[in-house]
């Protein structure tokens, strides 16, 4: 069954441990990614609402880690996730992450 991430970034801390360790995985250059941490914001919403978030977004260079997976491991970036934000599975096992929050499902 095909697997999915998971992204909660409600909890991300924008820390690029995500990238880095994927970089180190695949031995990417320093301008290439898998996974590229986005920054939101600053952006005043309101008078007393900002939004400032971190979004890692998987690129056509991910491969949800296929190698590791076949060994039984985790993909590298969810396995070194300093803030425990992005999960791995198929869906039925992402499935409760869902609609809580700000979540993204990235297939």
């Amino acid at each position: 069954m095909n697997q999915v991430l998971v992204v909660d970034y409600d909890y991300c801390s924008g820390c690029h441990t995500c990238e880095i360790a994927c970089q180190q995985e695949h031995g990417f250059a320093p301008d290439q990614y898998g996974i590229k941490l986005t920054q939101v914001g600053p952006d005043q919403i309101t008078e007393r609402k900002w939004q400032y978030d971190f979004v890692p977004v998987p690129t056509d260079r991910c491969d949800r880690c296929a190698k590791r997976q076949d060994s039984g491991k985790v993909p590298s970036c969810v396995q070194h996730c300093q803030a425990g934000c992005i999960y791995v599975g198929t869906l039925d096992e992402v499935s409760d992450k869902l609609g809580k929050g700000k979540v993204v499902l990235f297939t």
